[in-house]
Parts: structure tokens; sequence; C-alpha cells
């Protein structure tokens, strides 16, 4: 008798549930996704969103427009640098910890690679920001 329940749930069509996030609004680049600016559409897209929870409190990399489905590239973790800040910069090196004022000449969330320029030499590096708004540097 299992069997044959088993042989009839291989036959019968699954019917699966699948949903996309879409937007409702204009969400423009930069900005911050909140709950009155999405919501599930009843099919399923290839490369976007599902839930809710994945895209709410995260930023807009492009701007996406009103019925359009959010695509895993158009999200991305919200900057906490801007371009043109003053951040400190963090050189570590065994026991050595060197900081300096840099400007960051590009956007960036924690954990981006992002170009940044140390004001005292004016000489252009690249580095990672880190969790407090500086950026690791390394030569």
């Amino acid at each position: 008798m299992r069997c044959f329940a088993l042989f009839l749930a291989l036959l019968l069509p699954l019917s699966v549930s699948a949903e996309t996030v879409v937007a409702l609004r204009t969400i423009r680049a930069q900005e911050i996704v909140t709950q009155d600016a999405v919501t599930l559409n009843h099919e399923s897209i290839d490369g976007s969103y599902a839930s809710l929870d994945e895209v709410i409190g995260q930023e807009a990399r492009v701007s996406i427009y009103p019925g359009r489905p959010i695509l895993f590239g158009h999200l991305g973790p919200p900057a906490i640098v801007d371009r043109n800040q003053i951040v400190e910069l963090v050189f570590e090196r065994g026991g050595l910890r060197i900081t300096s004022e840099g400007r960051a000449l590009a956007r960036g969330a924690v954990g981006d690679r992002v170009r940044v320029m140390n004001l005292s030499s004016k000489t252009s590096l690249f580095g990672t920001v880190l969790e407090g708004g500086s950026i690791r540097v390394a030569p």
C-alpha cells in the first residue's frame, strides 16, 4: 500500500507556490527599501527575490520602477560611507597600527572595497569599509 501511495505521489503534478517581490512605487537608487514600497506577486521570476524580509532595509543600487520585479543585483547593504566623506584610514600589520585622515572617493557598505585619498600625502589607494565607517588600507 505504501509503495502505491509513493507511486501516485510521483505521478501527480506538484503545485508549487512561488512568489516574486515587486515594486509598488518608484524606488530611486541609494534609497532604503521600506515596507510600503514593495509587495509580493504570485508568479516566479528567475533571479528575483521571493521574500519581503530579504529586501526591506536593503539599499537600491539602481532605480526600480512600479510593477517591476526586484532582481538580486538591484539591492545591497546600505552604504555607511559617502563619496567625499572624511574617514579614518587604518593600516595594521603585526602589532603596528597607523591611523590617518582620508577622503572617501566612492560610496560603500561594510565590506566594500573603495578608493580613498590620504589627506596628508594626497596618495590615492584602496581600502575595505569597516563596521564603524573607518577604512582598512593595505600597501
